[in-house]
């Protein structure tokens, strides 16, 4: 997460607010005094603790629900048990992110949620030889009340005007390299289907193109689209 919010969380928050974490596994939410992941508790913390050590974990291992997220039951909280939820850099991972966002907005009355930018998404090089992150399901576009999931598809590997170069986020501010939803009450999820190679096609070559005229950068690799619309080696 974020410095920038993470700070902000930590000034909202009263000492008697009841928080979730969920998917804070590998960088657990120290202040949250509940957890829901899919890994045990005796795994948390790869990376660290977020706000926070292990000795200052509001959490413990009555309040660690291990859980498959995207069940489609709901999660073991009552509606509103929760003044505020965090989830941080997992919604693009997971098979069913729909179903998360609506259980998220069910159990608490405000919230956190972090995910990747498209620009970081569609950028060569950022995880390995490849575009994104190997292991995201989802480009995610987070809008005002809403946020949108387009299901990433392996075009944006070979195809050039589908990407962007290698290199392209370095000069971004870790801001600029996520995006930031928050909400109070409740929020929209939804996923934007793309019907068909035309509908697809515009819409990654619409924001290369865009993000490109903002911030010029040398053209790499890959493969081009042909006149025809089909792509050529």
């Amino acid at each position: 997460m974020i410095e920038s919010s993470v700070q902000r969380i930590r000034e909202s928050l009263s000492e008697t607010d009841l928080v979730l974490d969920v998917g804070g596994w590998a960088k657990p939410f120290a202040r949250a005094d509940w957890m829901l992941d899919l890994m045990p508790y005796r795994t948390r913390g790869m990376y660290g603790y977020q706000y926070g050590s292990e000795e200052e974990a509001r959490f413990s291992e009555q309040t660690w629900v291990v859980r498959d997220i995207c069940q489609r039951e709901s999660w073991p909280f009552r509606d509103n048990q929760f003044d505020f939820a965090i989830c941080s850099h997992t919604l693009e991972d997971l098979r069913d992110p729909i179903w998360a966002c609506s259980e998220l907005a069910r159990v608490a009355r405000a919230g956190y949620i972090e995910v990747p930018s498209r620009v970081e998404e569609l950028t060569f090089g950022i995880h390995g030889p490849w575009v994104g992150w190997a292991h995201h399901h989802w480009l995610i576009q987070v809008l005002p009340g809403r946020i949108e999931f387009v299901f990433k598809t392996h075009a944006i590997h070979g195809v050039e005007q589908f990407h962007l170069p290698g290199g392209f986020c370095d000069a971004l501010s870790p801001e600029e390299r996520v995006q930031a939803f928050w909400w109070e009450g409740s929020f929209e999820a939804r996923e934007r289907p793309l019907i068909g190679a035309e509908a697809h096609d515009a819409y990654m070559i619409d924001f290369v193109s865009d993000q490109l005229r903002a911030r010029p950068h040398p053209r790499h690799g890959g493969r081009r689209i042909a006149d025809s619309g089909e792509a050529e080696v």
